[in-house]
């Protein structure tokens, strides 16, 4: 079985709690670089609801995948 692992376990629930596709809020949190991880979680926070678990999970697989 190919459950997703890690950060992007969290995505079903997130696009069914918040109401966008995954891609909108990857790409929303995309644009917030040179801001640090725990910036970006405090904005998604704090403009768009989230829990931090959801937030967090959006940040990390957003950093994770930017890397060299």
């Amino acid at each position: 079985e190919n459950k997703p692992q890690g950060p992007a376990s969290y995505f079903p629930s997130i696009e069914q709690k918040y109401g966008q596709p995954i891609e909108h809020w990857l790409g929303l949190v995309g644009n917030l670089r040179p801001m640090k991880h725990m910036e970006m979680v405090s904005w998604l926070k704090e403009e768009h609801g989230f829990g931090h678990g959801h937030a967090n999970a959006v940040v990390a697989y957003v950093l994770a995948s930017s890397k060299p």
